[in-house]
């Protein structure tokens, strides 16, 4: 047994790392180059918001940058996105490669959890470095709300994912359904605005919202003015453990058929 476990463990990680650099070839291409998509996606967003509402509004809601202001809302919700569609796509990707023995469905979702989030953060850092260097803006940055605010999109887009992963395995269907169902989401998390300042009915509603405690996270490590009172992280992470029990519990159950049906 102690030979076996520790062997156990060392192809798990190989696996992982195979499927890590496999995604990383077909995502990306074979060159670095290919991650410079990664980063020029967020960073038009960010200039076409920037342009338009600069036409509407003299400063943004916070600070009085506007590029800062909407990248601190649109990154860490691609995090969260890109997690969960990535996860919830992590079978129906690499279902040819789980017919090898040493390969499972949880081998998938690992693998591309951890290389998405990665890429997310390290594109976060370059984009926000980016702004503030480039507007030579002078900010007190507390890094510790900054990385709680990685780890609830982390969990949150883990937790969604895996429920998704298996919804989307046994009903194809169900992709193009979450699309439509998530899509409110890009406009209701506070991208564009404060939860805070909303009036008390609407604000209470969009606190349901776990993406938007996900945001003011983030905007309260970035801005030391900025106090998000109405952050709960409890919420977030007991809502994401809640969506990961129950995707793994179903997909334990069900991986078989899933691989059998091939849906």
């Amino acid at each position: 047994m102690s030979v076996s476990v520790p062997r156990r463990r060392f192809v798990f990680f190989r696996v992982v790392m195979a499927l890590m650099l496999r995604e990383m070839s077909t995502t990306y291409g074979r060159s670095p180059g290919g991650y410079v998509w990664a980063i020029a996606e967020p960073v038009g967003g960010i200039v076409i918001f920037t342009v338009v509402l600069s036409f509407i509004a003299r400063t943004p809601p916070l600070g009085d940058n506007f590029p800062l202001f909407f990248a601190t809302g649109i990154m860490p919700f691609m995090l969260y996105q890109s997690l969960s569609n990535k996860v919830g796509t992590a079978i129906r990707y690499s279902r040819q490669l789980l017919s090898y023995p040493n390969v499972t469905f949880m081998d998938a979702i690992v693998a591309r959890l951890i290389l998405n989030a990665l890429t997310e953060i390290v594109v976060f850092g370059l984009v926000v470095s980016g702004i503030i260097i480039a507007f030579g803006l002078h900010l007190n940055l507390d890094y510790l709300k900054i990385f709680r605010s990685f780890g609830m999109a982390i969990a949150l887009g883990t937790g969604v994912g895996l429920a998704n992963c298996y919804l989307m395995s046994m009903f194809p269907i169900w992709q193009f359904v979450w699309a439509v169902l998530n899509r409110p989401l890009f406009l209701i998390s506070g991208i564009f605005f404060l939860i805070d300042e909303l009036p008390e009915a609407a604000r209470d509603l969009l606190l349901w919202n776990p993406a938007g405690h996900v945001i003011m996270m983030m905007r309260a490590g970035i801005y030391d003015t900025y106090g998000a009172a109405y952050v709960s992280e409890p919420y977030v992470y007991m809502l994401s453990v809640v969506l990961a029990a129950l995707g793994m519990l179903l997909l334990h159950r069900y991986h078989r058929i899933i691989m059998d049906e091939g849906a």
